[in-house]
Protein backbone atom coordinates (compact mmCIF):
# COMPACT_ATOMS: atom_id res chain seq x y z
CA UNK A 1 0.00 0.00 0.00
CA UNK A 2 1.22 3.19 -0.95
CA UNK A 3 1.31 6.04 1.90
CA UNK A 4 0.41 9.28 1.06
CA UNK A 5 2.86 12.34 0.63
CA UNK A 6 3.10 14.14 3.63
CA UNK A 7 3.19 17.61 2.79
CA UNK A 8 6.88 19.40 3.97
CA UNK A 9 7.11 21.18 7.09
CA UNK A 10 7.44 24.60 4.96
CA UNK A 11 4.24 23.83 3.28
CA UNK A 12 2.46 23.27 6.75
CA UNK A 13 4.23 26.32 8.53
CA UNK A 14 2.95 28.15 5.21
CA UNK A 15 -0.59 27.30 5.38
CA UNK A 16 -0.56 28.30 9.12
CA UNK A 17 0.38 31.45 8.72
CA UNK A 18 -1.99 31.67 5.87
CA UNK A 19 -4.86 30.77 8.01
CA UNK A 20 -3.37 33.25 10.73
CA UNK A 21 -3.23 36.17 7.91
CA UNK A 22 -6.81 35.70 6.95
CA UNK A 23 -8.13 35.68 10.38
CA UNK A 24 -5.79 38.45 11.11
CA UNK A 25 -7.36 40.70 8.44
CA UNK A 26 -10.83 39.73 9.60
CA UNK A 27 -10.23 40.51 13.44
CA UNK A 28 -8.84 44.06 12.46
CA UNK A 29 -12.04 44.68 10.50
CA UNK A 30 -14.55 43.54 12.70
CA UNK A 31 -12.57 45.78 15.24
CA UNK A 32 -12.10 48.70 13.36
CA UNK A 33 -15.98 48.35 12.84
CA UNK A 34 -16.56 47.99 16.66
CA UNK A 35 -14.30 51.03 16.99
CA UNK A 36 -16.48 52.98 14.46
CA UNK A 37 -19.39 52.05 15.93
CA UNK A 38 -18.62 53.17 19.68
CA UNK A 39 -17.26 56.52 17.93
CA UNK A 40 -20.92 57.15 16.64
CA UNK A 41 -22.73 56.22 19.87
CA UNK A 42 -20.26 58.54 21.60
CA UNK A 43 -20.80 61.29 19.27
CA UNK A 44 -24.60 60.47 19.57
CA UNK A 45 -24.67 60.05 23.11
CA UNK A 46 -27.58 62.49 23.63
CA UNK A 47 -29.58 60.91 20.99
CA UNK A 48 -28.96 57.08 22.03
CA UNK A 49 -28.98 58.07 25.76
CA UNK A 50 -32.89 58.51 25.46
CA UNK A 51 -33.10 55.42 23.21
CA UNK A 52 -31.35 52.95 25.09
CA UNK A 53 -33.32 54.32 28.61
CA UNK A 54 -36.76 53.95 26.92
CA UNK A 55 -36.08 50.60 25.86
CA UNK A 56 -35.16 49.80 29.60
CA UNK A 57 -38.48 50.89 30.69
CA UNK A 58 -40.26 49.13 27.77
CA UNK A 59 -38.96 45.68 28.56
CA UNK A 60 -40.62 46.79 32.53
CA UNK A 61 -44.16 48.07 30.22
CA UNK A 62 -44.13 45.05 27.66
CA UNK A 63 -45.57 42.61 30.10
CA UNK A 64 -48.48 43.94 31.53
CA UNK A 65 -49.42 45.89 27.53
CA UNK A 66 -49.58 42.64 26.50
CA UNK A 67 -51.60 41.24 29.23
CA UNK A 68 -54.30 43.99 27.73
CA UNK A 69 -53.69 43.45 24.35
CA UNK A 70 -54.60 39.56 24.90
CA UNK A 71 -57.79 40.75 26.27
CA UNK A 72 -58.69 42.95 23.23
CA UNK A 73 -57.48 46.42 24.24
CA UNK A 74 -56.47 48.33 21.84
CA UNK A 75 -52.74 48.73 21.69
CA UNK A 76 -52.72 52.43 21.92
CA UNK A 77 -54.94 52.05 24.58
CA UNK A 78 -53.16 49.48 26.51
CA UNK A 79 -50.00 51.14 26.06
CA UNK A 80 -51.06 54.36 27.59
CA UNK A 81 -53.12 53.32 30.58
CA UNK A 82 -49.32 51.52 30.98
CA UNK A 83 -47.20 54.23 31.08
CA UNK A 84 -49.95 56.44 33.07
CA UNK A 85 -50.11 54.25 35.85
CA UNK A 86 -46.15 53.85 36.02
CA UNK A 87 -45.94 57.41 36.08
CA UNK A 88 -48.02 57.27 38.90
CA UNK A 89 -46.57 54.59 40.80
CA UNK A 90 -43.11 56.97 40.53
CA UNK A 91 -44.55 60.00 41.69
CA UNK A 92 -46.60 58.34 44.25
CA UNK A 93 -42.35 57.26 45.44
CA UNK A 94 -41.21 60.59 45.61
CA UNK A 95 -44.59 61.84 47.40
CA UNK A 96 -43.92 59.26 49.79
CA UNK A 97 -40.26 60.01 50.30
CA UNK A 98 -40.19 64.00 50.48
CA UNK A 99 -41.77 63.80 54.00
CA UNK A 100 -39.00 61.68 54.87
CA UNK A 101 -36.15 63.12 53.75
CA UNK A 102 -37.29 66.46 54.65
CA UNK A 103 -38.36 65.54 58.73
CA UNK A 104 -34.87 63.22 58.86
CA UNK A 105 -32.44 65.77 57.67
CA UNK A 106 -32.18 67.60 60.88
CA UNK A 107 -31.63 64.41 62.93
CA UNK A 108 -28.23 63.85 59.67
CA UNK A 109 -27.09 67.70 60.15
CA UNK A 110 -26.65 67.24 63.83
CA UNK A 111 -25.18 63.32 63.65
CA UNK A 112 -22.43 65.37 61.38
CA UNK A 113 -21.49 68.26 63.65
CA UNK A 114 -21.68 66.17 66.68
CA UNK A 115 -19.26 63.76 64.00
CA UNK A 116 -17.34 66.98 63.80
CA UNK A 117 -16.83 67.99 67.35
CA UNK A 118 -15.54 64.48 67.73
CA UNK A 119 -13.47 64.81 65.52
CA UNK A 120 -11.75 68.36 66.75
CA UNK A 121 -11.73 66.71 70.56
CA UNK A 122 -10.01 63.81 68.52
CA UNK A 123 -7.02 65.78 66.78
CA UNK A 124 -6.90 68.21 70.04
CA UNK A 125 -5.68 65.37 72.37
CA UNK A 126 -2.77 63.06 71.80
CA UNK A 127 -0.83 62.21 69.73
CA UNK A 128 -1.96 65.13 67.38
CA UNK A 129 -2.32 67.72 70.09
CA UNK A 130 -3.72 71.10 67.65
CA UNK A 131 -4.54 73.56 69.28
CA UNK A 132 -7.58 75.72 68.28
CA UNK A 133 -5.70 78.28 66.57
CA UNK A 134 -3.88 75.47 64.54
CA UNK A 135 -7.21 74.18 63.58
CA UNK A 136 -8.86 77.62 63.17
CA UNK A 137 -5.76 78.41 60.79
CA UNK A 138 -6.44 75.18 58.75
CA UNK A 139 -10.13 76.65 58.50
CA UNK A 140 -9.49 79.87 57.64
CA UNK A 141 -7.06 78.15 54.63
CA UNK A 142 -10.03 76.25 53.46
CA UNK A 143 -12.36 79.32 53.43
CA UNK A 144 -9.55 81.55 51.42
CA UNK A 145 -9.47 78.29 48.60
CA UNK A 146 -12.90 78.07 48.46
CA UNK A 147 -12.98 81.99 48.54
CA UNK A 148 -10.07 81.42 45.34
CA UNK A 149 -12.57 78.84 43.57
CA UNK A 150 -15.83 80.71 43.48
CA UNK A 151 -15.69 81.03 39.86
CA UNK A 152 -14.67 77.14 39.40
CA UNK A 153 -17.88 75.95 41.98
CA UNK A 154 -20.46 78.75 40.52
CA UNK A 155 -19.57 76.55 37.00
CA UNK A 156 -19.98 73.38 38.51
CA UNK A 157 -23.24 74.88 39.95
CA UNK A 158 -24.32 75.92 36.06
CA UNK A 159 -23.24 72.62 35.09
CA UNK A 160 -25.21 70.84 37.48
CA UNK A 161 -28.29 72.67 37.05
CA UNK A 162 -27.70 72.15 33.19
CA UNK A 163 -27.32 68.56 34.00
CA UNK A 164 -30.53 68.23 35.68
CA UNK A 165 -32.35 69.65 32.54
CA UNK A 166 -30.88 67.60 30.31
CA UNK A 167 -32.25 64.92 32.81
CA UNK A 168 -35.51 65.43 32.90
CA UNK A 169 -35.44 66.04 29.23
CA UNK A 170 -33.89 62.71 28.30
CA UNK A 171 -36.98 61.25 30.86
CA UNK A 172 -39.31 62.64 28.97
CA UNK A 173 -37.94 61.27 25.71
CA UNK A 174 -37.76 58.15 27.17
CA UNK A 175 -41.01 57.84 28.60
CA UNK A 176 -42.56 58.86 24.76
CA UNK A 177 -40.14 56.44 23.27
CA UNK A 178 -41.23 53.43 25.67
CA UNK A 179 -44.99 54.03 24.62
CA UNK A 180 -43.92 53.89 20.84
CA UNK A 181 -42.18 50.88 21.42
CA UNK A 182 -44.79 49.02 23.78
CA UNK A 183 -47.67 50.20 21.33
CA UNK A 184 -45.63 49.42 18.12
CA UNK A 185 -43.50 46.05 19.04
CA UNK A 186 -45.86 43.74 17.74
CA UNK A 187 -45.27 45.16 14.59
CA UNK A 188 -41.51 45.71 14.39
CA UNK A 189 -40.18 42.35 14.00
CA UNK A 190 -42.62 41.48 11.11
CA UNK A 191 -41.36 44.88 9.24
CA UNK A 192 -38.07 43.96 9.55
CA UNK A 193 -38.23 40.46 8.21
CA UNK A 194 -39.87 42.08 5.22
CA UNK A 195 -37.26 44.60 4.07
CA UNK A 196 -34.13 42.29 5.26
CA UNK A 197 -35.81 39.47 2.88
CA UNK A 198 -36.78 35.74 3.93
CA UNK A 199 -33.05 34.49 5.16
CA UNK A 200 -31.44 37.50 6.52
CA UNK A 201 -34.83 38.38 8.10
CA UNK A 202 -35.37 35.38 9.51
CA UNK A 203 -31.76 35.55 11.33
CA UNK A 204 -32.66 39.39 12.59
CA UNK A 205 -35.97 38.74 13.87
CA UNK A 206 -34.50 35.57 15.60
CA UNK A 207 -32.20 37.90 17.44
CA UNK A 208 -33.94 40.77 17.82
CA UNK A 209 -36.43 38.15 19.30
CA UNK A 210 -33.72 36.55 22.05
CA UNK A 211 -31.99 39.95 22.71
CA UNK A 212 -35.67 41.12 23.79
CA UNK A 213 -35.91 38.62 25.71
CA UNK A 214 -32.72 38.20 27.60
CA UNK A 215 -32.90 42.02 28.27
CA UNK A 216 -36.65 41.89 29.50
CA UNK A 217 -35.90 39.10 31.64
CA UNK A 218 -32.93 40.33 33.69
CA UNK A 219 -34.33 43.53 34.19
CA UNK A 220 -37.60 41.99 35.54
CA UNK A 221 -35.21 39.67 37.61
CA UNK A 222 -32.89 42.31 38.82
CA UNK A 223 -36.51 44.36 39.95
CA UNK A 224 -37.50 41.04 42.15
CA UNK A 225 -34.26 40.75 43.02
CA UNK A 226 -33.95 44.46 44.14
CA UNK A 227 -37.41 44.59 46.18
CA UNK A 228 -36.48 41.64 48.09
CA UNK A 229 -32.66 43.46 49.20
CA UNK A 230 -34.66 46.76 50.11
CA UNK A 231 -37.43 44.96 52.21
CA UNK A 232 -34.95 43.34 53.79
CA UNK A 233 -32.22 46.28 54.11
CA UNK A 234 -35.08 48.45 55.02
CA UNK A 235 -36.21 46.81 58.03
CA UNK A 236 -33.30 46.15 59.22
CA UNK A 237 -32.55 49.72 59.02
CA UNK A 238 -35.34 50.60 60.88
CA UNK A 239 -34.98 48.61 63.65
CA UNK A 240 -31.69 49.75 63.88
CA UNK A 241 -33.03 53.46 64.33
CA UNK A 242 -31.25 54.68 61.38
CA UNK A 243 -32.73 58.02 59.67
CA UNK A 244 -33.77 57.89 55.72
CA UNK A 245 -34.46 54.22 56.40
CA UNK A 246 -36.83 54.75 53.35
CA UNK A 247 -35.16 56.34 51.10
CA UNK A 248 -32.43 54.42 51.51
CA UNK A 249 -34.12 51.37 50.98
CA UNK A 250 -35.04 53.06 47.49
CA UNK A 251 -32.04 53.47 46.85
CA UNK A 252 -31.25 49.94 47.41
CA UNK A 253 -33.93 48.85 45.03
CA UNK A 254 -32.39 51.00 42.02
CA UNK A 255 -28.96 49.97 42.87
CA UNK A 256 -29.84 46.84 41.69
CA UNK A 257 -29.73 47.31 38.15
CA UNK A 258 -25.86 48.07 38.45
CA UNK A 259 -24.61 44.55 39.24
CA UNK A 260 -22.30 44.60 42.63
CA UNK A 261 -21.66 48.09 42.02
CA UNK A 262 -24.92 49.63 42.84
CA UNK A 263 -25.19 47.38 45.87
CA UNK A 264 -21.96 48.45 47.02
CA UNK A 265 -22.50 52.14 46.66
CA UNK A 266 -26.21 51.52 48.38
CA UNK A 267 -24.77 49.76 51.19
CA UNK A 268 -21.70 51.97 51.97
CA UNK A 269 -24.36 55.20 52.33
CA UNK A 270 -25.92 53.73 54.75
CA UNK A 271 -23.04 52.42 56.88
CA UNK A 272 -21.91 55.59 56.23
CA UNK A 273 -25.41 57.54 57.40
CA UNK A 274 -25.51 55.23 60.27
CA UNK A 275 -21.52 55.57 61.10
CA UNK A 276 -22.29 59.83 61.37
CA UNK A 277 -25.86 59.52 63.37
CA UNK A 278 -25.67 56.53 65.59
CA UNK A 279 -22.08 55.50 66.14
CA UNK A 280 -19.81 52.70 65.05
CA UNK A 281 -21.35 49.99 66.50
CA UNK A 282 -24.90 50.93 64.80
CA UNK A 283 -22.69 51.34 61.95
CA UNK A 284 -20.95 47.87 62.22
CA UNK A 285 -24.68 46.26 62.88
CA UNK A 286 -26.00 47.82 59.45
CA UNK A 287 -22.42 46.71 57.94
CA UNK A 288 -23.22 42.82 59.09
CA UNK A 289 -26.90 43.07 58.07
CA UNK A 290 -26.09 44.32 54.64
CA UNK A 291 -23.44 41.69 53.93
CA UNK A 292 -25.69 39.42 55.31
CA UNK A 293 -28.41 40.16 52.80
CA UNK A 294 -25.66 40.09 49.87
CA UNK A 295 -25.14 36.63 50.62
CA UNK A 296 -28.39 36.00 50.86
CA UNK A 297 -28.85 38.22 47.47
CA UNK A 298 -25.84 35.98 45.70
CA UNK A 299 -26.52 32.45 47.05
CA UNK A 300 -29.91 31.76 46.91
CA UNK A 301 -31.83 34.44 45.02
CA UNK A 302 -29.84 34.75 42.19
CA UNK A 303 -29.74 31.12 41.08
CA UNK A 304 -33.67 31.10 41.73
CA UNK A 305 -34.89 33.95 40.10
CA UNK A 306 -32.72 33.82 37.14
CA UNK A 307 -31.67 30.30 37.02
CA UNK A 308 -28.20 30.45 35.05
CA UNK A 309 -28.62 34.28 34.71
CA UNK A 310 -26.99 35.93 32.44
CA UNK A 311 -24.09 33.49 31.74
CA UNK A 312 -21.47 36.11 32.27
CA UNK A 313 -18.90 35.44 34.78
CA UNK A 314 -18.64 38.07 37.57
CA UNK A 315 -15.66 39.11 36.43
CA UNK A 316 -17.56 40.30 32.92
CA UNK A 317 -19.89 41.96 35.06
CA UNK A 318 -17.21 44.00 36.82
CA UNK A 319 -14.99 44.96 33.83
CA UNK A 320 -18.69 45.84 31.57
CA UNK A 321 -19.24 48.17 34.75
CA UNK A 322 -16.06 49.95 35.21
CA UNK A 323 -15.54 50.03 30.81
CA UNK A 324 -19.40 51.41 31.15
CA UNK A 325 -19.35 54.02 33.71
CA UNK A 326 -15.65 55.57 32.12
CA UNK A 327 -16.88 55.75 29.06
CA UNK A 328 -20.15 57.55 29.89
CA UNK A 329 -20.71 57.77 33.69
CA UNK A 330 -23.45 56.79 35.30
CA UNK A 331 -25.45 55.93 32.47
CA UNK A 332 -22.58 53.86 30.96
CA UNK A 333 -22.52 51.83 34.68
CA UNK A 334 -26.20 51.17 34.16
CA UNK A 335 -26.44 50.42 30.46
CA UNK A 336 -23.26 48.10 30.90
CA UNK A 337 -24.64 45.08 32.23
CA UNK A 338 -28.04 44.91 29.98
CA UNK A 339 -25.79 45.66 26.62
CA UNK A 340 -23.25 42.72 27.45
CA UNK A 341 -26.44 40.10 28.38
CA UNK A 342 -27.98 41.61 25.09
CA UNK A 343 -24.06 41.06 23.10
CA UNK A 344 -23.83 38.01 24.63
CA UNK A 345 -27.45 36.79 23.28
CA UNK A 346 -26.31 37.34 20.13
CA UNK A 347 -22.91 35.44 20.35
CA UNK A 348 -24.77 32.39 21.17
CA UNK A 349 -27.06 32.42 18.51
CA UNK A 350 -24.22 32.87 16.16
CA UNK A 351 -22.63 29.96 18.07
CA UNK A 352 -25.85 27.99 17.23
CA UNK A 353 -25.97 28.73 13.75
CA UNK A 354 -21.74 27.67 13.21
CA UNK A 355 -22.49 24.62 15.36
CA UNK A 356 -25.28 24.20 13.08
CA UNK A 357 -23.39 24.38 9.69
CA UNK A 358 -20.40 22.43 11.03
CA UNK A 359 -22.98 19.40 12.60
CA UNK A 360 -20.98 19.98 15.80
CA UNK A 361 -24.46 18.84 17.76
CA UNK A 362 -27.61 19.93 19.22
CA UNK A 363 -26.51 24.27 19.82
CA UNK A 364 -30.15 24.17 21.87
CA UNK A 365 -28.18 22.46 24.67
CA UNK A 366 -25.83 25.51 25.19
CA UNK A 367 -25.21 25.18 29.30
CA UNK A 368 -25.20 28.93 28.81
CA UNK A 369 -28.44 29.44 26.49
CA UNK A 370 -31.23 30.92 28.78
CA UNK A 371 -33.76 28.96 26.83
CA UNK A 372 -33.86 24.95 25.39
CA UNK A 373 -34.75 26.24 22.21
CA UNK A 374 -38.69 25.90 22.37
CA UNK A 375 -39.05 29.16 24.99
CA UNK A 376 -41.56 30.60 22.71
CA UNK A 377 -38.94 32.95 21.65
CA UNK A 378 -38.14 31.90 18.04
CA UNK A 379 -39.32 27.98 17.53
CA UNK A 380 -36.35 25.84 17.95
CA UNK A 381 -33.50 28.15 18.11
CA UNK A 382 -33.73 30.08 15.02
CA UNK A 383 -34.26 29.89 11.26
CA UNK A 384 -32.40 27.39 9.70
CA UNK A 385 -30.17 28.24 6.41
CA UNK A 386 -31.44 27.18 2.89
CA UNK A 387 -29.53 24.52 1.39
CA UNK A 388 -27.24 26.31 -0.42
CA UNK A 389 -25.49 28.42 2.76
CA UNK A 390 -24.42 24.85 3.88
CA UNK A 391 -22.38 24.23 0.78
CA UNK A 392 -20.30 27.36 1.46
CA UNK A 393 -19.37 25.96 5.67
CA UNK A 394 -16.06 27.05 6.74
CA UNK A 395 -13.57 23.57 6.43
CA UNK A 396 -10.13 23.32 7.38
CA UNK A 397 -7.29 24.67 5.14
CA UNK A 398 -5.25 21.55 3.97
CA UNK A 399 -2.03 22.14 2.40
CA UNK A 400 -2.86 21.71 -1.39
CA UNK A 401 -5.82 24.61 -0.57
CA UNK A 402 -3.00 26.75 1.48
CA UNK A 403 -0.45 26.83 -1.45
CA UNK A 404 -3.52 27.72 -3.81
CA UNK A 405 -4.68 30.42 -2.02
CA UNK A 406 -0.70 31.74 -1.97
CA UNK A 407 -0.20 31.12 -5.74
CA UNK A 408 -3.97 33.19 -6.07
CA UNK A 409 -2.70 36.05 -3.81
Amino acid sequence: MIEPERPSRGHVIGDGLAWTARWSWRFLVVTAALVVLGLVIGQLWSIMFPVFLGLIIATVLEPPVAWLRARRVPSTLAALLVVVGGLAVLVGIVVLLAPSVAGQAPQIVQGAVGGIQQIQAWVQGPPLNLGMSQIGGYVDLAVQRLQQSAVQIAGGVVAGVTTVANGVINAVLAIILAFLFVKDGPSFLPWVRRRAGTTAGSHLEEVFRRAWARLGGFIRSQALIGLVDAIFIGIGLVIFGVPLALPLAVLTFFGAFIPIIGAFVAGALAVLIALVVQGPTVAIGVLILILAVQQIEGNLLQPLVQGKGLGLNSAVVILAVAGGSSLFGIAGAFFAVPVAAVVAEVVRYLDQQVARRTGEGDPGADPDDGSDGSDGSGGSGGPHEPDAGRAEQPVAPTSEQGSAERADG
